[in-house]
């Protein structure tokens, strides 16, 4: 097998992806954009916008090919 999977989880490596130890910690947070309630997986410092899962995918920057 061409790679080699250290880092515990399916993308290989230790990159800085979490490994699969349960579930995450949600935090409840309000869209910077929409103002509806959503949880995200980290806990907000309010120094920067939070969205919502469908706001953040308007405020992604377009994929390069």
């Amino acid at each position: 097998m061409a790679f080699n999977n250290r880092g515990g989880n399916s993308r290989g490596g230790s990159g800085g992806f979490r490994s699969n130890n349960g579930p995450r910690e949600m935090h409840k947070a309000i869209c910077s954009d929409c103002k509806q309630e959503t949880e995200v997986p980290f806990k907000p410092s309010g120094d920067r916008p939070v969205y919502c899962r469908e706001c953040f995918q308007n405020h992604r920057p377009p994929k390069r090919y």
